[in-house]
């Protein structure tokens, strides 16, 4: 598929064309035009809509996540909370309510468009104790051992190097501190689905099983590592996730979400179908050794 620098460049070249896209729309999200994302993107991915009436617009139009990685977190007042891959800045936000004044979010994205837009949103929003840096997971421009929280959404399966990203998540958090992330998992992929760069871009064909992500985790020295929940999405969900909704938008959402990989409704179908079962989002916790 290419080289780790010719995939994470495929990625935010995709995102940072996402942006530009009325609606937005990508990995977990995709719609076709037109689609409200509060009705769909993000009450997909469980945000609640007393959470989004908060944030601003923007933040919410440009997610692109799978989950709600704060839905179940415990997130305290004065927390320092780490976010990979934070997007436009909906998670940052919510993270920021939570967190307090006395507090701090950190945010890493590597696509400099995604960055000023989380910046600008942050900035609407009157966040005070909100940071954005510029870097990558797998090298994350933040201190060892200075997050109580490491929370991240439907980012780590495009990672092209997750031991890297597991390794990082474990040296940044405090002794104790704590891991939530909601991503995809897959299990039997075809390998036709593992070739395809616009499954890569929608979250698919770079994910690993739950089994390998445990293990992954495991091997980066965190211990308390729990499933907290699934969601096993049928072929309508994945047709939404690989670009649009199945009927007559498909061809149209699925090039401009996924880099120009164009298909039509009658092949997206056929990839939808062919994956059901195989893949589902997952929220996934951990936490560092204490001693």
């Amino acid at each position: 598929m290419g080289s780790n620098d010719t995939i994470r460049k495929m990625v935010s070249e995709t995102y940072a064309n996402a942006l530009a896209r009325p609606g937005g729309g990508c990995c977990c999200g995709c719609g076709p035009e037109g689609t409200e994302p509060k009705g769909l993107v993000a009450k997909l991915a469980g945000y609640g809509e007393e959470e989004l009436g908060k944030l601003p617009e923007d933040a919410v139009v440009n997610s692109f996540g799978c989950g709600n990685p704060l839905a179940f977190s415990e997130v305290a007042p004065g927390d320092v909370v780490l976010d990979l891959g934070s997007g436009a800045g909906i998670d940052l936000l919510i993270a920021a309510d939570k967190v307090g004044p006395k507090g701090r979010v950190i945010g890493v994205d590597m696509t400099d468009d995604m960055i000023a837009r989380a910046r600008a949103n942050v900035t609407t929003a009157g966040a005070t104790n909100v940071e954005v840096r510029k870097g990558i997971i797998e090298e994350l421009p933040v201190e060892s051992g200075s997050v109580d929280w490491v929370i991240s959404n439907c980012v780590i399966n495009l990672s092209p190097e997750k031991d890297r990203v597991f390794a990082e998540i474990a040296r940044v958090l405090k002794p104790g501190g704590r891991m939530l992330v909601s991503d995809i998992m897959v299990e039997d992929l075809p390998e036709w689905a593992r070739k395809s760069m616009a499954l890569y871009a929608s979250c698919i064909a770079g994910a690993i099983s739950e089994q390998e992500y445990l293990a992954g985790l495991r091997r980066a020295g965190l211990e308390e590592i729990e499933v907290k929940a699934r969601v096993v999405y049928d072929a309508g969900q994945l047709a939404a996730i690989a670009g649009s909704e199945l009927g007559e938008e498909a061809a149209k959402a699925m090039s401009c979400c996924c880099g120009g990989a164009s298909l039509s409704a009658e092949q997206l179908e056929g990839v939808a179908k062919g994956l059901e079962g195989k893949v589902w989002s997952a929220k996934l916790a951990a936490r560092k050794p204490r001693a």
